[in-house]
Parts: structure tokens; C-alpha cells; sequence
């Protein structure tokens, strides 16, 4: 029995002061689940459906692993960590989305993600990682690359029902949406979001785990340089794996202990769920003290004269 279903609590609140004036306010709701799909904490309501956006990309993934499309072209964990990876673009993420697609022989023009502005290919899009591992599952199964985005395309159901089958759903009860890169994203709920990451880091699943051990082992791929991906789990040693999401998503989970935890902030601002999601690595225990002080100065800071404040915790249910 799903206990959310009849226990709603506070969600959070993140303030942002200006010389200790409260100057904006934002709501976060946040749920922690296990492995089974059960809400053990929440903030507000876990059936809040909102579109997973690139937190999904991990999962996406799992595509070349279950196709055998990995082994087949020699790709490798730099690959995949950039598949699940929404990347900054530099010349070093770009040479690994041409590796993916220079190994599996498709031509960089297949990539259907917008070159990005001042950037001169679509390689240096922040999803160019995940729209070549989808070519590469397309060229492994001889299916058309010219579609490969559209909803209907094998690849895109073959996410689909990989999804539902890890949540236990028809798959023709899930939503699919265009994201902004064109590929089809998932409208799911917080809880069915954190039931994926506590699956993703429990260690009862091969594929997944191969993808947590792609991501904590190249963080930089995953987003880079200074982005909050990227330095909660260099800071973490690698006990959580983070990807962050459009639109006020952060998904993370604690690696073997299959707990799963995510955060959407009601009006899609990055800055609260930055806030939000130390206060809460810190209020779970997931992260030392050490790499709790240097995540709040990168991420808690805005300036010198504001700084975000969150209020409320996650409730026990």
C-alpha cells in the first residue's frame, strides 16, 4: 500500500534574502523512496505528476545496455556516463558524442538536437550524449535514424516499456512529451521518480549498475566543471549519484542502500532546488560535513547580499 495516498505534508519552502529580507519565495515538494516503490519520507505530495525531464536520461540509457548495443560498437563507460549526462558543451564532451557515433558509423548529421546558439554543431548540444546512444541503438537494431526522436519509433518505445516494466505499469499508462532537445520525455509522479533512482543505485540490477559506476566514475561527463551533478558526486566519494532535470527536477539516490530522492520546485527554479537538495543530502546523512560546506558555498551563495534559506524538512511517514 502506497501510504502517500492518504498522508500529505508541508511541502518546503526556499527563501531568497537580501540583507536578511525575504525578497522571493519558492515551494518544493521532495519524496525519499525505497526500492519497492514505497514513500518513506515526503515534502508535500508524492503524487505530484511533473515531466521528469533529463533526469530521465539514465534510464534512457539502459537502452544500449539491453539491446547489447554497448558491447557491440566497444563503447565504454565514458560513453555511457555521457549518455546520461547533460553536458556543457566543451570540446572534450563533443569529441565523446563523435566517438559514440564515429565507433557505431553514423554520421554526426543524423543528430537531431539543436546546435546550440554560438555553437557551431549539434554535438555541442547538452543532450548530444543521449541522442547518440539512441542512433547507436538504431543502428545495432536496423531501425531508420531519420525518426528516431518521434514517439512512435521503436528506440523511443523500447525506453518506454523499460520504464514501466521497472515501475510495474502498462506501459500505455505512462505519458510521453516532446523535451526541448525532441526527444520524448516522461510525465511521471515524485514518487515514481525516486522509485526509479532507488532502483537505479540499489545493486539488484547489472545493467544499472554498470550505468551508477559510468556516472561516479566520470562525474564531469554527467554535467561538468562546477555544475552541481557533477561536484555532489566527486564530494560524495561517489556514494550518490545526482542528475538534474529542466524546469526545478533534481533526482539522486544513495548507492546500495536503494533509496531514491526527488526534488521538483513548483515554479522550475534551479537555484531552490540546489538549496532544497543540500538540506535535505544533510538532513538524510548521505554526504559528510566536509562536502555539505563546499556544496552550500558553490550552490547556497547567490551573491554577497542574498543568499536562499529553505524551510521545513522531509516528514516520516
Amino acid at each position: 500500500m502506497n501510504r502517500a495516498k492518504r498522508t500529505q505534508t508541508e511541502p518546503l519552502q526556499v527563501q531568497l534574502l537580501r540583507e536578511g529580507i525575504v525578497e522571493s519565495v519558492h515551494q518544493v515538494q521532495a519524496v525519499v523512496c525505497d526500492s519497492k516503490g514505497r514513500v518513506l519520507m515526503s515534502a508535500g505530495d508524492p503524487n505530484t505528476p511533473t515531466f521528469i525531464r533529463s533526469a530521465l536520461k539514465p534510464f534512457q540509457a539502459l537502452a544500449l545496455l539491453d539491446t547489447g548495443s554497448l558491447d557491440r560498437f566497444g563503447l565504454n563507460d565514458r560513453d555511457l556516463a555521457l549518455m546520461c549526462g547533460s553536458h556543457q558543451g566543451t570540446v572534450e564532451h563533443a569529441r565523446q558524442a563523435f566517438n559514440i557515433l564515429w565507433r557505431c558509423d553514423v554520421d554526426p548529421s543524423a543528430l537531431q538536437c539543436p546546435i546550440p546558439t554560438g555553437k557551431r554543431s549539434p554535438l555541442e548540444h547538452n543532450c548530444s550524449g543521449k541522442h547518440a546512444g539512441m542512433l547507436a541503438v538504431c543502428q545495432q537494431q536496423g531501425w531508420s535514424l531519420n525518426d528516431y526522436t518521434r514517439k512512435k519509433h521503436p528506440v523511443q518505445q523500447l525506453v518506454l516499456a523499460k520504464v514501466a516494466e521497472l515501475l510495474h505499469l502498462p506501459p500505455a499508462e505512462l505519458m510521453m512529451a516532446q523535451d526541448d532537445c525532441g526527444v520524448p520525455t516522461l510525465l511521471l509522479t515524485l514518487g515514481q521518480m525516486g522509485t526509479l533512482y532507488a532502483q537505479l543505485a540499489s545493486g539488484d540490477h547489472v545493467d544499472m549498475e554498470q550505468v551508477v559506476r559510468a556516472m561516479t566514475y566520470h562525474p564531469h561527463l554527467v554535467g561538468g566543471e562546477g555544475t552541481f551533478d557533477t561536484e555532489l558526486m566527486r564530494l560524495s566519494g561517489g556514494q550518490v549519484i545526482s542528475k538534474a532535470g529542466a524546469e526545478g527536477i533534481q533526482c539522486m539516490a544513495f548507492i546500495g542502500e536503494g533509496l531514491g530522492l526527488a526534488i521538483k520546485v513548483t515554479d522550475g527554479a534551479r537555484r531552490a532546488k540546489y538549496g532544497a537538495a543540500i538540506v535535505l543530502l544533510q538532513q538524510l546523512g548521505w554526504v559528510s560535513g566536509t562536502a555539505l560546506d563546499s556544496l552550500s558555498e558553490q550552490f547556497m551563495e547567490i551573491d554577497l547580499i542574498k543568499r536562499l534559506d529553505v524551510l521545513g524538512d522531509l516528514t516520516l511517514l
